[in-house]
């Protein structure tokens, strides 16, 4: 599950980069404003965000699809430690398969330097401005679905809130990080190319800031603050984390 969440990602991120991109492409030719196209990535994408969240396998598996996600509720102690190797294996091959996937259906297009496999790269600024962004995007991401997921009233709108948030970063982060906030997400659109020369910022940046998030959340609320590893725990599908499977397993905080 963890890897066809990643995996549609991935396809989703390839095929409306190709189709906002790419320069033969009608929607390119219709939207000429950057500005305009990256908007309209922002809602695309975080509408799938949204989507892999609230869909059956993101509701079993908790809708991780990031390895940054899933070592700070390790941290947290949600997440047994041979389920996050699992997970973030999962993570790295499903990504790999979307974009390989996407290659074989989109070809050219996706290789068209303009969308460069939907890479994530440095922008103008460089790369410290573009550690120092996805660092700080990556450390409001984590805050707010820990502050959200574990508040009653709130906790079913943690992937609406999260999708927002991934649609907004596309549309004014992006150009200074490229926006990732994902190991495998980055890692997954560098293979085909072999394009490693970024790689460290979206290894360090992301898991290094969802950590600290995890670690603040839990020095201000205590170490049971966190009840589950599970973005969208108001189901009734049995949690692999938490073992319950009732649909008011999070408790008013």
């Amino acid at each position: 599950m963890e890897a066809a969440e990643l995996g549609i990602f991935m396809i989703s991120a390839s095929l409306f980069g190709v189709m906002l991109e790419y320069p033969g492409s009608p929607l390119h030719q219709a939207i000429p404003d950057p500005f305009t196209r990256r908007i309209v990535m922002g809602i695309a994408m975080g509408l799938t965000c949204i989507f892999i969240i609230y869909s059956p396998w993101g509701k079993q598996s908790g809708a991780h699809f990031n390895p940054a996600v899933t070592l700070s509720f390790l941290r947290s102690g949600r997440v047994k430690g041979w389920d996050a190797a699992f997970y973030i294996t999962a993570q790295f091959l499903g990504g790999i398969s979307g974009v390989l996937l996407a290659s074989a259906f989109l070809g050219d297009a996706l290789r068209f330097p303009a969308v460069n496999y939907v890479n994530t790269v440095p922008g103008m600024d460089g790369p410290l401005a573009a550690f120092i962004a996805e660092f700080v995007i990556s450390f409001i991401l984590m805050t707010v679905v820990l502050v959200v997921s574990n508040i009653v009233r709130f906790a079913s709108y943690t992937g609406v809130i999260a999708g927002s948030l991934v649609a907004l970063y596309i549309a004014f982060e992006s150009p200074v990080s490229g926006m990732s906030m994902n190991p495998a997400r980055t890692f997954a659109s560098a293979f085909i190319p072999g394009f490693w020369d970024w790689l460290w910022i979206y290894f360090t940046a992301p898991p290094l800031a969802m950590l600290l998030a995890s670690f603040a959340y839990a020095r201000l609320r205590g170490d049971g603050a966190v009840h589950c590893a599970k973005l969208h725990h108001q189901n009734a599908l049995r949690c692999i984390h938490c073992g319950a499977n009732m649909k008011n397993t999070v408790s008013n905080i």
